[in-house]
């Protein structure tokens, strides 16, 4: 679309750090041209293939996140600020309250700066390793309403804790649960190996296409729960499933999609490298009373090698990679599996077009392609392909 991000009707929600926090890039341009915009780049790599659905946007396209991490630091004169590290910089832009986040998450996250003072506690400082609270990571489960509270900090010593999470719970009651979690290292990674549970159980439940879902801190979730049950919904639509299929839900996380497609199949094997989200994924299955489906600890691509290398076949093969998209030895497999249908989803559509390409030159044909607005007043885009083999390959 030419000149899409230039010319654009204002949005009345523009937030104040915008300028500086550079997250929500098309938020100056109204919900209706940001839906236009993205068809069209999905429509540019893929409508040579086939027909593209028309985008499914959101009704309501704000406070979406159901995941909120803020960054805390200082500023020169020493007040203690917490906010999102502006675009390709470290440097944190002090948010207070985000038009994509949950407010629920935003409302404890300044409650916890303010409680800082209070209680004598300072914030890490990265250069040489000293003081003590680095991000607060919050959790909520939309439709149970479960909120987990991560405070990420650069020392398992907690001065005044337990009178701490006395306090965070008298002002925000709606808490279910608090974990420490300790990185002192020095990473762009937010959470760190050890964590100890400070209050409640150290995980959350949600609900998404009628299953109950455990969710830990280090867990993969989607983000937008309003969206991912359309999509996943969609994404088991194009799967067809007859009850009698064997299917292989790779980058699975904690089972969403396995355990949403297991009742029209015969047999779900799940492959994740996480091993929070396998251990959260068996969990998930046990809740929902799925039998017929079984999880592995391993990286995606190693799984698949080894499951074609043992002869063993797939008849559907759902992939939801990292941004990155997935790697040739993923790819390969898949090619040596020959699976009926694949069904691929993307947050990043070129990665994934290049990867779509790559089975299409190797027997495969693009037979439906359906994009989601997950993330909206971003550039970012959520796609499924479905691929289904060509016949004679």
């Amino acid at each position: 679309m030419k000149d899409a991000l230039s010319n654009l009707k204002s949005n009345k929600k523009n937030c104040p750090a915008a300028g500086k926090c550079g997250g929500c890039q098309l938020q100056n341009m109204d919900y209706e041209r940001q839906l236009a915009y993205k068809q069209a780049k999905v429509v540019k790599l893929f409508g040579k293939y086939c027909r593209v659905d028309n985008i499914t946007g959101m009704e309501n396209p704000y406070h979406y996140r159901n995941k909120v991490s803020a960054a805390f630091g200082t500023t020169r004169s020493g007040m203690i600020i917490s906010g999102i590290y502006q675009s390709s910089t470290h440097r944190i832009v002090k948010v207070d309250s985000c038009m994509l986040e949950d407010k629920y998450a935003d409302d404890i996250i300044v409650t916890v700066r303010k409680l800082l003072s209070s209680f004598n506690l300072s914030v890490y400082n990265e250069k040489n390793g000293s003081g003590f609270l680095r991000h607060v990571l919050i959790r909520r489960g939309f439709s149970t309403g479960e909120i987990m509270v991560v405070l990420v900090t650069g020392t398992p010593v907690f001065p005044g804790k337990n009178h701490f999470v006395e306090e965070l719970l008298k002002i925000h009651p709606e808490i279910t649960t608090i974990v420490q979690n300790i990185n002192n290292k020095f990473t762009s990674m937010v959470l760190g190996e050890t964590q100890k549970v400070l209050y409640g159980k150290g995980f959350i439940t949600d609900i998404l296409c009628g299953h109950k879902f455990r969710i830990s801190p280090k867990s993969f979730y989607q983000i937008n729960p309003v969206q991912t049950e359309k999509l996943y919904n969609k994404a088991v639509e194009f799967a067809g499933l007859s009850g009698a299929e064997t299917v292989i839900d790779a980058y699975c996380g904690t089972g969403t999609i396995g355990i949403t497609a297991a009742k029209y199949a015969e047999r779900v094997i799940g492959a994740e490298l996480n091993k929070d989200a396998v251990k959260d994924a068996v969990i998930n299955a046990k809740i929902n009373n799925i039998k017929n489906i079984s999880f592995y600890e391993a990286d995606a691509g190693d799984f698949m090698k080894s499951y074609a290398l043992e002869g063993n076949n797939a008849d559907v093969i759902f992939t939801d990679p990292p941004r990155a998209g997935c790697s040739k030895q993923f790819l390969d497999s898949i090619l040596v599996l020959k699976p009926e249908k694949i069904i691929y989803i993307s947050c990043d559509i070129e990665t994934q077009s290049r990867d779509v390409y790559y089975l299409v030159k190797n027997g495969y044909k693009v037979k439906k392609c359906s994009p989601f607005d997950m993330f909206p007043h971003t550039r970012h885009i959520e796609n499924i392909i479905l691929l289904i083999k060509k016949q004679g390959e």
